[in-house]
């Protein structure tokens, strides 16, 4: 009796088995097991590089950095070309080689070979630099072309022992904004003198 209780209760956990079986079968046919997507690792960017600038580049070459101005800017890149030009109000002026107006500073002294600007003014007149001796261009005296070791080593260009200066507001070739400023600085003629 009780052995045939005990094969009573298996047939039934065997039917209740195979019963269910079925539906779980269907069910995982409607609705397949999900499973979280692949996420890759974002890889990084790649590491840029700053542009190479015209110093970096003559440093590669040379293995040496390039004289910076006086001012601290852009690298000297060659000989600084003095030519004459044309001012509508002021006449004949001198101009480096792309046609920007330079000046005298009387505060410096003629043929003294050194300049007193410096620092600040340095920032508002930078000094015309050179990389070798200066050329004289269309209507310059070449004889009265010279040059100047400024105190942080670069060589400045001077005219009839004048050493030579742009306006940091001359933003144009022809313009001529410095002239007169404090009445200390003018734009200069072929012969070597300020204009009045």
């Amino acid at each position: 009796m009780k052995y045939s209780k005990f094969l009573g209760v298996m047939l039934v956990l065997v039917l209740t088995l195979a019963a269910c079986a079925p539906a779980a079968t269907q069910i995982s046919t409607i609705m397949p097991p999900t499973e979280e997507p692949a996420t890759e690792m974002p890889t990084e960017a790649p590491a840029t590089e700053a542009p190479a600038t015209e110093a970096t580049v003559a440093e590669t070459a040379t293995g040496e950095a390039p004289a910076e101005t006086a001012t601290g800017g852009a690298p000297v890149t060659g000989a600084a070309t003095v030519e004459v030009s044309e001012s509508a109000d002021f006449g004949q002026i001198l101009v480096n080689g792309e046609g920007t107006s330079l000046y005298l500073f009387t505060n410096d002294t003629q043929d003294s070979g050194t300049s007193t600007c410096a620092d600040d003014c340095l920032a508002k007149w930078p000094a015309l630099l050179s990389d070798g001796d200066p050329v004289a261009g269309e209507g310059v005296d070449e004889t009265l072309l010279g040059t100047i070791t400024r105190d942080d080593g670069t060589t400045q260009v001077t005219y009839n022992g004048w050493p030579l200066y742009y306006y940091a507001e001359d933003t144009a070739a022809g313009d001529t904004n410095g002239q007169g400023v404090g009445d200390v600085w003018f734009l200069v003629t072929p012969a070597g003198e300020a204009v009045p």
